[in-house]
């Protein structure tokens, strides 16, 4: 699927992974609504697809991921349209964050504020050496309000991204990646797009069903204290006992060879 100004997201299929490039190069990837609304309507797209397995989000060219909101955009707008493009942030990256299937940023370069805040709804990330990230909402006058507030504590621990909102601070790929930000960096000289559809070959080549359970049951985990999360766990397991994938990987298993996953 082309992009166009209605639609500034290029969807394109590699197997069983869906890549979808935010095609605003010029406008350095940022978050238009449209670009939003295209966000959202992909991502429903692909958690009714049995097709999709995994999506990996990026952005156009090599320099910037996604420099998060439009600026542009935004000083036409009045209060109440602001307020509800922060509604937008919720309900269209909300669909992302609730797809349902592994989604991986691939963060072919800077990814600020809103951008990174795209990223951090993905499952995984995955960084060029040379990008580098930051929320400098608080410098602006406001906060982060995409969830970064939320989801950043909880990936990299509260006094880190304390520092991150509080001081505005900038952090290299490297940093990122030492902090659990980043799970993989692009080896220097290698492409993007390659490395992470070998990165993610075990999702892509997975058992469908089970990662979406591992995945419901992991982000159950922060809503519910151990015990119950436990309970969780095991109805979760409990689903995927009658599966025809659970039966094909122990006849593969007997059989010595790779199983064909179904998602049945």
């Amino acid at each position: 699927m082309s992009a166009h100004d209605d639609f500034p997201v290029r969807v394109d299929q590699h197997g069983t992974l869906e890549v979808w490039t935010i095609d605003r190069e010029a406008r350095s990837n940022s978050l238009s609504r449209p670009a939003l609304f295209a966000i959202g309507k992909l991502a429903r797209a692909a958690a009714e697809n049995p097709s999709v397995r995994g999506v990996i989000v990026r952005g156009a060219g090599d320099k910037v991921f996604c420099a998060g909101a439009d600026l542009k955009e935004r000083a036409g707008m009045s209060d109440d349209d602001v307020r509800m493009q922060i509604r937008l942030y919720r309900s269209e990256l909300g669909a992302l964050d609730a797809l349902g299937k592994p989604v991986v940023a691939l963060m072919n370069g800077h990814a600020f504020g809103g951008g990174l805040e795209l990223a951090l709804m993905c499952d995984l990330r995955i960084a060029a050496r040379h990008a580098e990230f930051a929320l400098p909402e608080t410098t602006l006058g406001i906060i982060p309000a995409a969830g970064g507030t939320q989801k950043l504590p909880r990936v990299v621990g509260e006094a880190r991204a304390k520092e991150m909102i509080l001081l505005g601070r900038r952090i290299t790929a490297e940093t990122a990646h030492a902090w659990g930000l980043v799970q993989a960096l692009v080896p220097e000289g290698q492409d993007a797009l390659a490395f992470a559809l070998e990165y993610l070959a075990p999702i892509a080549n997975g058992a469908p069903l089970a990662l979406s359970a591992a995945l419901e049951a992991i982000d159950r985990s922060f809503d519910e204290d151990l015990r119950t999360g436990l309970d969780v766990e095991a109805l979760i397991y409990d689903r995927l006992i009658p599966t025809r994938d659970r039966r094909e990987a122990l006849a593969a298993f007997g059989e010595k060879r790779k199983p064909v996953f179904e998602g049945r």
